[in-house]
Order: C-alpha cells, then sequence, then structure tokens
C-alpha cells in the first residue's frame, strides 16, 4: 500500500487530483471522485481513512481520455483505422488490455460510452480513469499531452455555450477554470444537473480552500451557471451549499 500512496503523491505533485480506488475500479471514498485532491495531506489523509490499492484521476482538469476496449473486436477495428490519424501523445496500457490515450482537456470533450463505436469511450469532465502505470502497467507513450484531433472532436454534438456574461464576468477575474464547470453546469442534460452542479461545488470548494478564489464570487457564478440550466434558485443554492461543505 506504502507504494501505491508514493505513486498518489508524486501525481499530486504534478497537479493531478487523485483518489483511492479498490480492485473494482470503484472508488473507495465516500464521495467518488469529488474527493480527489492534490495536496500531500490530503491524500495521506485519504488512502489513512480509505485504502485502496489502484489510484484513480478526474479527467477534464489536466487531461481527458479516450477508452480503448481490449474486449470489444469493433474496438479493435475502430483503432486499427484511426490509429494514424493521431498525434503523439500519452498512452497507457490498461489492465484488460486495452488503452488509454490522454489528451489536453477540452471543454468540449464530453464523457461517452461506444458513441465513436462499441468499445470505445471518452472521459472529460465528470468522469476519471485509473492510472495503470501505478499498478504496474506500461506507459506506451510519455509524450506531452496534445490537443484532441479536430476531427474527432467534430464526432460530438456541440454543446450550447454557457452564458455570454458568465464568460465575461470570469475571464475579467482570471478564473478560466471555473468557466469550464460553469460551462458544464450551464449544459447539464436533464437529470444529470444536481449531480454536475454538485460535483462542480466540490470542485470549487478546494480552489477556494486554497485561496484561489473568493467563494462569494464562485457560489455567485455557479447559481447563473445553474439557471441556465434550469434549476430553480433555491434547489441549486442548497446543491452549491452541500457541495462547498463537502457532502450531498
Amino acid at each position: 500500500m506504502a507504494h501505491i500512496v508514493n505513486d498518489a503523491l508524486r501525481l499530486g505533485a504534478q497537479g493531478y487530483p487523485v483518489l483511492p480506488c479498490r480492485m473494482d475500479k470503484r472508488p473507495a471514498c465516500q464521495h467518488g471522485f469529488y474527493d480527489a485532491v492534490t495536496d500531500a495531506a490530503g491524500i495521506v489523509g485519504l488512502w489513512r481513512a480509505t485504502p485502496g490499492d489502484l489510484i484513480g484521476v478526474p479527467a477534464g482538469i489536466i487531461f481527458d481520455c479516450l477508452d480503448i476496449d481490449a474486449k470489444h473486436s469493433t474496438a479493435h477495428v475502430w483503432w486499427n483505422k484511426h490509429r494514424r490519424d493521431f498525434p503523439a501523445t500519452r498512452a497507457h496500457r490498461t489492465r484488460s488490455g486495452g488503452l488509454h490515450i490522454l489528451f489536453s482537456a477540452n471543454a468540449a470533450m464530453p464523457c461517452s460510452a461506444g458513441k465513436l463505436a462499441p468499445g470505445v469511450d471518452t472521459r472529460g469532465l465528470g468522469g476519471y480513469i485509473i492510472w495503470w502505470p501505478a499498478a504496474g502497467y506500461s506507459v506506451l507513450t510519455d509524450a506531452p499531452l496534445a490537443p484532441w484531433p479536430e476531427w474527432l472532436l467534430a464526432e460530438f454534438t456541440p454543446k450550447q455555450q454557457a452564458p455570454q456574461q458568465i464568460n465575461r464576468h470570469v475571464q475579467s477575474r482570471g478564473h478560466n477554470w471555473l468557466r469550464g464547470l460553469a460551462r458544464t453546469v450551464a449544459n447539464a442534460a436533464k437529470g444529470q444537473r444536481n449531480s454536475t452542479l454538485f460535483w462542480a461545488s466540490c470542485r470549487a470548494r478546494h480552489a477556494v480552500d486554497n485561496g484561489k478564489a473568493d467563494q462569494d464570487f464562485v457560489v455567485d457564478v455557479l447559481l447563473e451557471a445553474a439557471r441556465h440550466a434550469g434549476l430553480p434558485p433555491t434547489e441549486a443554492q442548497r446543491t452549491i451549499q452541500s457541495g462547498m461543505r463537502g457532502r450531498p
């Protein structure tokens, strides 16, 4: 277990939020990837409270992931057809023999399952992956993170952008990370709006705790995004407060 914590500490020091996961890949901690942290004390405390033999890393913050599942023949066919169309970027072998291909985070990349082909999934903001190199699996390519190819981004229906007043308001304060959270909340699908808002509030809480943003400002931005998504103000306020406390 000590080597897993050490690997988690190294990832955290590089800015990757991490969380303990069980061998079945499910989060060991109470709130799943909402509990992911980067600071050393938080990582040690998280593994002490909820030990896990695998390291989970939320997507959509530093990287997104293209997940090629080796169990699907269609995934092999798709990958062999398109592999030469991808730039060099970081790639890991997974436990099942598949691939995790990592790209720099792009707010337009959603989490998807089988949209490109059966067994070809994507993980963007709101998802997480297992960091398989920490479990002994190969780093196939150690290249810097490349941007997603435009042709692949075009496979996904463009999302409606968050209201311009949110973009201007956040950009004026230099909080581009908050703009990404607001956009995700504003574009959340019905049935996922509360969970997306709670996730965004949890992420924002870490920034507030680290002195990167004023809590009142963050709450105002998230409330406006929730209003655009169609959540009633009282319900949105309650969800944001829960996220800021770190519990549902």
